[in-house]
């Protein structure tokens, strides 16, 4: 197969990766609000627990298929990613509950979300765009990229960097507006975004070290995550909420959507673990942006014009201009790369491996 067909090759299944997780978090979006604004299921570390319970079940299913080859991940490394994904969870719910009302209100829709950044339909959208939550998501980036330059020996060049900032400036225009923080919600905040760029820079950095695609690691991942969660998810929810999920009214209809839930979050999951392996933390979170637009787009269908003014049209294009410079500039020669090591060269063709099997995912 000639170099051009090759990168042909590659661009298409990229680009099929990411539309894969949009409309994944995009379903799972709509199913939450159902189930969480209209039915009152307001548990969401216990949902999220369950979400993995059910990526679980999968990955047994498919490790008994012989679909799922065996592989290794060591404890070691399994408590450490395990420990960072559960206080992104926490660390955010927390977060949300010491900060302003509209950033508690927020709380269930987005941690329940399994990719943990993915910005979700609420009540009121305008409580969406009143939050401290939207600094700490703006934070991510900066963050994510300190953690690939100094863990990852990457560097940036000057467009890319620039880019970077025109997204920030762009996502900053067209989401935050007040904001009322107190020092116990930036401390959960703080936990929460630290924890969550090290669980997403483990992501990458696991499928690159050991050798293993999206299901393999989420077969590692998921049981641990599946069972702290469930563990722990009733009292935190019940602190951050004063109710309990035993005592809640279960009906056929909301069952029904929890089970739906459930079944979407499994491709969310696993999207997200197909996008960050084959690009990077960073680039996830740049591109992610583009569901906070499209958040505001359906804010907008769903809630009427008065939640679309004029600086939010214009920070949409900023946000927009900035991914596009972003993805040009950083796919250009010297854009975007590791600075080449002995540890680095052994893991290429590990890298390669495990991109072709999340290609036939």
């Amino acid at each position: 197969m000639s170099s051009s067909s090759k990168t042909d090759k590659k661009a298409a299944v990229d680009a099929a990766a990411w539309m894969f997780n949009v409309v994944t978090s995009v379903v799972i979006i709509l199913v939450n609000k159902a189930l969480m604004a209209t039915y009152g299921f307001s548990f969401a570390t216990t949902l999220t627990g369950m979400h993995f319970a059910t990526t679980t079940l999968l990955t047994l299913v498919l490790r008994w298929m012989k679909y799922i080859q065996p592989s290794h991940l060591p404890v070691s490394e399994l408590l450490k990613f395990v420990l960072f994904a559960n206080f992104s969870i926490v660390g955010m719910n927390v977060s949300l509950m010491w900060n302003s009302v509209g950033f508690y209100q927020v709380r269930f829709s987005e941690i329940c979300n399994v990719c943990y950044l993915i910005t979700m339909l609420t009540w009121n959208l305008q409580s969406f765009l009143s939050t401290t939550f939207q600094i700490a998501k703006l934070t991510m980036i900066p963050v994510s990229c300190f953690l690939e330059v100094v863990l990852d020996n990457m560097r940036y060049s000057r467009d890319t960097k620039l880019s970077i900032g025109v997204v920030l400036l762009g996502v900053g225009v067209c989401t935050v507006t007040d904001v009322s923080v107190n020092f116990n919600g930036f401390l959960a905040a703080f936990v929460a975004v630290w924890s969550t760029a090290l669980q997403q820079y483990y992501v990458h950095y696991l499928q690159r070290r050991y050798s293993l695609n999206s299901f393999n690691l989420l077969g590692h991942t998921a049981p641990a995550q599946a069972g702290s969660l469930l563990l722990v998810g009733p009292f935190l929810d019940y602190w951050l909420t004063t109710k309990r999920v035993d005592a809640y009214p279960y009906s056929l209809t909301s069952v029904l959507f929890i089970v739906l839930s459930c079944t979407v979050a499994i491709g969310t999951n696993l999207s997200q673990f197909i996008c960050i392996g084959r690009f990077t933390a960073v680039s996830f979170q740049v591109l992610g942006h583009m569901k906070t637009i499209l958040v505001l787009v359906l804010g907008f269908v769903f809630f009427g014009k008065d939640d679309l003014n004029f600086h939010v049209i214009v920070g949409m294009i900023i946000a927009v201009a900035g991914m596009i410079w972003y993805g040009n500039a950083s796919s250009k020669p010297g854009g975007k790369e590791r600075l080449s090591s002995p540890a680095n060269s052994s893991t290429k063709f590990q890298k390669l491996e495990t991109a072709d099997a999340d290609d036939k995912v």
